[in-house]
């Protein structure tokens, strides 16, 4: 995996602005903050985030992937305050769990998901190398 960084421009806090990387591409659906029986056990921003990552990487386990072959990560949000209020546990959450390199990152907030208490969706592309 090769970061993409134009020289001139500053360096993102967190992300990269682009990866390139080649092998077998693996697509995770947007995982919600509920557990392997879709229930949720916490309504705290910062716990359905890391719920949401350990779900990931369930996925990802699947494909015999490993969160550092996550090039690509999309994560809807319900509450744009909310999510910048718990950036310190969900960054924390973010290492733990998937461990600290540079994905392509978007953060849009949505005005709800599908789910009535979900309060962040994470969509993930991995590319496992050849």
């Amino acid at each position: 995996m090769k970061i993409l960084q134009p020289p001139t421009w500053s360096r993102p806090r967190g992300y990269s602005n682009g990866v390139m990387a080649s092998g077998k591409t693996v697509c995770v659906a947007g995982m919600i903050g509920w557990d392997a029986q879709c229930l949720f056990q916490t309504d705290d921003f910062a716990g359905q985030v890391r719920q949401a990552l350990e779900n990931v990487v369930a996925v990802l386990n699947e494909a015999g992937a490993k969160p550092e072959h996550i090039v690509r990560m999309t994560w809807y949000v319900t509450d744009k305050r909310e999510y910048l209020a718990a950036s310190r546990e969900i960054g924390l959450a973010f290492r733990e769990t998937i461990g600290s390199f540079n994905a392509a990152m978007t953060a849009v907030q949505v005005s709800a998901l599908m789910e009535d208490r979900a309060k962040v969706e994470i969509e993930v592309t991995a590319i496992i190398p050849s």
